[in-house]
């Protein structure tokens, strides 16, 4: 299937491809200019990427909810990751929002999820007393240290040992390049 010169593929899909990568400058530009298309090559890495992503992630989410003893989302141990790497394993929620990429409602559902289990609570901020915090619980980071090894064991299985090391670190440049906001090594979560 290729791309057709209207902005859609042969199967009348959007081509999300066309201007992907670029800042709002560049957008707000090419809504108005003529589209840069894909060339063949590019499209072809472009669905790749797509493809390897979502595989990629949903197979590491279906190893953490499959294992009776963790029982989670991949988004649910990211966020208890995230919670374990701050101080006193409190954040702000739309603090955390960012760092997940969650939209804040969605970061709300994920927590309630977190809270039932007993993995999270939900706290009025310390410093204001207006915004709302999550706290991860003991049971919580106990739940994190059994599920650690098994999802970075699972890591290594589905991409770390199919790529090799310095394809993975390539990876992990290209991507830096591609969305150059707050470096992610910092908070890193495998």
């Amino acid at each position: 299937m290729g791309t057709t010169g209207a902005g859609t593929t042969d199967a009348g899909t959007t081509d999300a491809g066309a201007v992907g990568g670029a800042g709002e400058d560049e957008l707000a530009e090419a809504r108005t200019a003529e589209p840069r298309w894909l060339e063949h090559d590019e499209q072809y890495a472009w669905r790749s990427f797509i493809f390897a992503a979502t595989s990629i992630l949903e197979e590491l989410s279906n190893v953490l909810e499959t294992d009776p003893a963790i029982d989670l989302t991949l988004h649910e141990y990211e966020i208890l990751v995230r919670l374990s790497e701050q101080d006193e394993q409190r954040i702000r929620m739309s603090d955390l929002a960012d760092q997940v990429v969650h939209s804040r409602s969605r970061l709300t559902h994920t927590v309630a999820r977190l809270e039932r289990r007993g993995l999270v609570e939900r706290v009025r901020c310390a410093a204001d007393g207006r915004g709302r915090e999550a706290v991860l619980t003991a049971e919580g980071m106990a739940l994190l240290v059994r599920a650690a090894p098994v999802h970075v064991e699972s890591v290594r299985t589905v991409l770390l040992d199919r790529v090799g090391h310095a394809d993975f670190l390539e990876l992990g440049r290209i991507l830096r390049q591609a969305v150059p906001q707050e470096e992610p090594g910092s908070r890193a979560s495998a």
